[in-house]
């Protein structure tokens, strides 16, 4: 989950993290009541989770509430590649002397944490990797001793810092490892870290990055969550604890184990270029156990996605068997009443597989189709969803 600006200057502030003062606003009357309670030159930020706000529009440094206020007026509402500005935060001026860059994050390839530190910050740290990479310090981070005094130390001289701002950041680094592995972070971005002519380190623009699987020890973190960003069929699924992620397409998956769910994906993918470009609609991982209410709560995700026009489950049984899964697609389909409607092409595989063909062709509910292989059922699939 990205943080907004506002939301990572505060989880920095609780860190102790030197910060400006800042507030949000979603009118042009609360900026301009925000910049009279701040007082003298106040930036009015976009809060939208993309970068290149300033290019766009969404950035103003302002001198008076009524500045503010115009600057809201038009910031609002903007659109920023492809994010629809709904909140401005406005931050206290800062007169500032030099610029940095800052950040720890996961580094997955390597199986270690990163930081990624610079004298030049103020461009996007992708442009500065591919115009200037010798002006981009790699410090590895070992995940059992973190940044403390001595890497920070480390890592400020290998971005090259003077003796006597390196003696600034040097704590400020380890303020922000202590953000990045107290919240479960996958990635905490300061840019610019600034140096102010009065000679103070501030951390004027942060980026957060949490990493979900987490949020069973962050209790506080359900309310950092934007209401708006979250698809209504993805929290739905995640009431049920079913792993979810919608996509754009016509044929609703679910499978059991996320292999097989990637690799239905595919196939279904394949399968639709014969029947006018038909797409996966979701990914929906089941997991192990696929009894009725699981294989209900999964169809009554799906099903209520207007894009659907076919289901497509495809299971493997292994621990569990397919006789198991058959008896929860018919027990699913009886909870779901007339609110099922639409085709659903099953293919079994596995332990127990003719047992499960047998109970649903027993069944011979008007909506199941039973295909053997899964290459034609993904055909049928997109076949039933063309139609």
């Amino acid at each position: 989950m990205d943080l907004f600006e506002y939301q990572a200057r505060d989880l920095f502030e609780s860190y102790g993290v030197p910060v400006l003062p800042g507030l949000t606003a979603d009118t042009p009357e609360q900026a301009r009541a925000a910049a009279e309670k701040l007082g003298g030159t106040v930036v009015v930020k976009a809060q939208v989770k993309t970068g290149g706000r300033g290019k766009a529009g969404g950035v103003k440094v302002v001198h008076s509430p009524d500045e503010a206020f115009e600057a809201a007026e038009k910031i609002l509402g903007l659109d920023i590649k492809g994010h629809v500005v709904k909140r401005v935060m406005i931050a206290a001026g800062a007169r500032i002397a030099q610029e940095f860059y800052f950040s720890v994050l996961l580094d997955r390839a390597n199986r270690s944490f990163l930081s990624l530190t610079s004298v030049e910050g103020g461009m996007e740290i992708e442009q500065l990797a591919v115009e200037k990479p010798e002006a981009l310090a790699r410090v590895e981070v070992d995940p059992l001793t973190g940044i403390d005094e001595a890497k920070a130390n480390e890592i400020a001289e290998a971005a090259g810092f003077p003796d006597d701002v390196r003696a600034k950041v040097v704590p400020v680094f380890e303020r922000l490892w202590k953000v990045f592995i107290e919240e479960d972070a996958t990635l905490v971005e300061v840019n610019p870290l600034v140096l102010t002519e009065s000679g103070e380190v501030i951390a004027l623009d942060g980026k957060v990055t949490l990493d979900e699987n987490a949020d069973f020890r962050h209790e506080n973190h359900s309310a950092l969550a934007d209401a708006g960003e979250v698809d209504p069929l993805e929290a739905k699924a995640k009431e049920s604890d079913l792993n979810y992620v919608k996509l754009d397409g016509e044929v609703g998956i679910i499978g059991n184990g996320a292999g097989l769910v990637m690799s239905t994906l595919d196939v279904v993918s394949y399968a639709g270029e014969d029947h006018g470009t038909v797409k996966p609609a979701n990914f929906l991982d089941i997991g192990g156990g696929a009894s009725a209410e699981v294989m209900a709560a999964g169809l009554d995700v799906i099903l209520h996605d207007p894009q659907v026009k076919s289901v497509f489950v495809n299971v493997f049984g292994g621990i569990t068997a397919c006789d198991a899964v058959a008896n929860g697609i018919v027990g699913a389909l009886e909870k779901l009443g007339d609110t099922a409607t639409k085709p659903l092409v099953v293919r079994l595989d596995g332990n127990n597989v003719e047992e499960g063909r047998r109970i649903l062709a027993e069944a011979a509910h008007p909506l199941v189709t039973v295909v053997d292989t899964m290459d034609d059922a993904a055909d049928k699939a997109a076949e039933l969803a063309h139609r």
